[in-house]
């Protein structure tokens, strides 16, 4: 009995203290991580020592024999058990993690990736992309180990406790990964294998494509040894129309965008694939130019206005200062008003561009900010990457840089809400987009049902017709009276899922329905009067029961468009 009671003794505060220890760790995991990124070596190597401590002593004190044979008793033992396997998933992150990912940080400055002379010092990125494999890899294994933690058994506390241990290794896992892809990526990028060429598509979603807008100005960079030029400038008009697609599109393909998706480069991103689209672009340059590119990129003019909050106000040749308060407004709209002309509007639009890009590879910007603006654009589809080189497209594919279509899983049942302009003209600015999602079940199978709304207005002005240029309107040259807005809204299901059809201000209306590599599509057009709204509601039914997060990847607007989850009925006119 003595022995017992010592040994319970002996358990008990071996468990207090390494709740102690555990409690003090997760906080520093994220402390670190925040270290990390805002390039704190100093700090986040003294956090990784302190964590490295708790975690070491959390460890030593929940893997004795004695505890371990307390681990067998009921009520009790799946309390150890927990603490236990937390305890060493804690230890094992601060070994293989935290610490390489501190020693990276104190070794690297963010000056180091300012460029000079015009080109970025790429050794500090080669060199760090071990570490950050490692601590990838180790992250990912705790959080596949963490999520595997059975804690249905424990007490409130420890239960809580391994829940926010999870969110944080979740976050940080996702973060370092992202980072991960990003040290093994831009060094091949930049040139360090070899020179590299890309082209690079100004999307202008004042006339809507799928994945952002017209591509009216086209340029090519040219990479080298972590050197960025801009060789080449283009327009819209320079390219010719091909009587037939340059390459191959499929059936699907075909049917919802036609084959004009493969014959001018302003409707290459019709489709909402971005991998399709730029090796159209791709192909369009080498027949124009004669200059096969090892890739394709695409941004927009609201990601411009992101880039100057690093570079701050920049003069352009015509003596506007643009900044990234105006630069949509000017690049969008002023620009329209001031010239009649499309070749002075393509010209103004190339300038703009040089002029970002110099202030950027000339080492203007703030990296911290850069870096920040970058990040910002891409989670908004708003920077879109496409690779010839597979090892570099496969460190790709997963991310939203990538502009593949919704890939559903475990974390969320994803749909695509993608809009093509069909008013021929630059209206997109008066157009207001409203995205909301909504699931409810109603079957005695389990399978859900599932309603995307799309709310779409006209806020031009009533006087449009007359007030805006011909060349905003499209003066009714494609049969769409002056001021309205048409628009292609086509949204796109999960695989599997079955098509209900669609409704327009709660009346069942016709539509296309489609396929486009296995995803069922709904598809039609909607034309806007100024002032005018409609609500458009998209009917699904899913192949199983799904209790997973409701995501919507949508075309980039002029505006940021939110998604709201909405609940849904049973009583609806599509199931």
């Amino acid at each position: 009995m003595i022995l017992l009671a010592a040994a319970t003794c002996w358990v008990a505060v071996r468990g207090l203290l390494a709740r102690d220890e555990l409690v003090a760790s997760v906080p520093l995991a994220s402390e670190i991580q925040n270290h990390v990124f805002a390039n704190e070596g100093a700090a986040a190597i003294r956090a990784s020592t302190e964590l490295g401590h708790h975690s070491a002593n959390a460890a030593n004190l929940t893997s004795d024999v004695v505890w371990r044979a307390f681990e067998v008793l009921p009520y009790l033992g799946p309390n150890l058990v927990t603490v236990r396997q937390l305890a060493a998933v804690v230890d094992n992150v601060a070994k293989n993690a935290i610490v390489p990912l501190a020693d990276v940080v104190g070794a690297i400055k963010m000056n180091d990736f300012k460029p000079v002379d015009g080109a970025i010092d790429l050794r500090p990125l080669v060199d760090a992309q071990s570490q950050f494999a490692a601590a990838e890899s180790a992250l990912s294994a705790a959080d596949r180990q963490l999520a595997s933690i059975n804690t249905s058994a424990n007490v409130p506390e420890i239960r809580n406790g391994a829940n926010e241990l999870s969110a944080s290794v979740t976050q940080a896992s996702r973060s370092v990964g992202d980072v991960d892809r990003a040290v093994r990526l831009v060094p091949n990028m930049l040139g360090a294998s070899g020179p590299r060429n890309y082209v690079l598509l100004f999307q202008n979603p004042a006339e809507l494509r799928a994945t952002g807008g017209i591509a009216g100005a086209v340029a090519l960079l040219h990479t080298e040894n972590g050197k960025i030029a801009l060789a080449q400038q283009a327009s819209s008009g320079d390219f010719p129309f091909y009587e037939t697609p340059v390459l191959p599109l499929s059936d699907e393909t075909r049917g919802l965008y036609g084959d004009i998706t493969g014959q001018y480069i302003q409707d290459v991103n019709l489709t909402p694939d971005f991998p399709q689209s730029a090796l159209l672009a791709r192909e369009m340059w080498k027949r124009q130019f004669g200059v096969e590119a090892d890739g394709v990129v695409s941004i927009d003019p609201v990601s411009l206005s992101y880039l100057l909050k690093a570079t701050g106000p920049i003069t352009l040749p015509t003596g506007d200062v643009m900044t990234s308060d105006n630069a949509v407004k000017l690049l969008l709209s002023d620009v329209y008003a001031r010239y009649e002309n499309p070749a002075d509007q393509d010209k103004f639009f190339a300038a703009a561009a040089a002029s970002v890009f110099s202030a950027v590879s000339s080492g203007n910007a703030d990296p911290v900010e850069l870096i920040k603006a970058l990040a910002q654009a891409g989670s908004e589809h708003r920077v879109l990457v496409w690779s010839a080189h597979p090892e570099d497209q496969a460190v790709l594919a997963d991310t939203t840089l990538a502009g593949g279509l919704p890939v559903s899983d475990a974390t969320g049942t994803r749909f695509g809400v993608y809009l093509n302009d069909g008013t021929g003209a630059k209206m997109g600015m008066y157009l207001d987009t409203k995205v909301t999602l909504g699931q409810v079940t109603c079957r005695k199978d389990g399978r859900p049902n599932y309603g995307v709304t799309v709310t779409l207005t006209n806020t031009a002005p009533a006087d449009a017709a007359t007030s805006l240029s011909d060349y905003v309107t499209g003066a009714g040259v494609y049969g769409v009276a002056p001021g309205n807005v048409k628009t292609v809204v086509s949204v796109y299901g999960v695989p599997g899922m079955q098509n209900l059809g669609v409704t327009r201000d709660g009346a069942v209306v016709g539509y296309h329905p489609a396929t486009d590599s296995s995803y069922p599509v709904s598809a039609l057009s909607v034309e806007l009067a100024p002032g005018e709204s409609t609500v458009l509601e998209f009917g699904w039914l899913g192949e199983r029961p799904d209790k997973s997060s409701l995501i919507a990847q949508m075309t980039p607007g002029i505006n940021q468009n939110e998604t709201r989850l909405v609940d849904s009925s049973c009583e609806s006119a599509l199931w």
